[in-house]
């Protein structure tokens, strides 16, 4: 059988290396390239067409799942390893949504490496098992909405702002203070994490609130 195609996306000169010459070692297996950011990363990919993309996350310019998720929107036959030494589940939300096969810790064993580039070559589509349990326990657990972290009063708040009302106006609806106003417009951009009114308001008539 022909050598799996392996691209290397990797910033650290180190791992990268590293990566090269384990891969090379092992039979069946061949280093095609190599980018130490996402922007190169993706276009070398598309250049060389690799049987199996080892992707770092967290790179400069474009990181691993942003470049991740351009590779699959265009190239939808490509196959993607995270590999990465954050344990972290938005990570792991992000690289699938984005399009990966494969999601591993740098400190996998070589083996396991090795045989989840033989998987993810296969089509299949594997998650380290710690991370995968976690993973769908998570995913399992019923969803929070963006509006849930307000108060009753700042619910209010954003009905009168959706409404149109000035802080003068809240104020003297709530019978509060201007400033006491200003705080919970304050408090909601921050749970919403909206950059403004305007976008408060467009996240609370998505949800349902107004």
């Amino acid at each position: 059988m022909a050598d799996i195609r392996t691209l290397l996306i990797e910033d650290q000169t180190l791992m990268r290396q590293g990566l090269r010459t384990l891969l090379e070692l092992e039979p069946g297996m061949q280093v095609i390239g190599e980018a130490a950011d996402g922007q190169s990363g993706v276009r070398l990919a598309f250049e060389m067409r690799p049987d199996v993309i080892l992707m770092d996350v967290q790179m400069p310019g474009m990181n691993g799942v942003e470049a991740t998720a351009a590779l699959c929107a265009a190239w939808p036959a490509a196959r993607v390893i995270i590999l990465t030494t954050f344990d972290r589940d938005d990570y792991v939300f992000q690289a699938i949504r984005a399009g990966a096969l494969g999601y591993l810790l740098k400190d996998a064993p070589a083996d396991e490496l090795m045989r989840t580039i033989r998987r993810v070559h296969a089509g299949e589509t594997f998650i380290q098992p710690e991370i995968a349990s976690r993973t769908l326990r998570e995913l399992l657990r019923p969803q929070q909405t963006p509006l849930e972290p307000l108060s009753d009063r700042e619910r209010e708040v954003l009905i009168l702002l959706a409404q149109g009302s000035s802080n003068k106006d809240i104020a003297a609806r709530l019978v509060i203070s201007e400033g006491t106003v200003k705080n919970h417009v304050s408090n909601i951009l921050g749970k919403l994490q909206a950059e403004n009114r305007t976008q408060a308001v467009e996240i609370a008539r998505r949800h349902g609130l107004t």
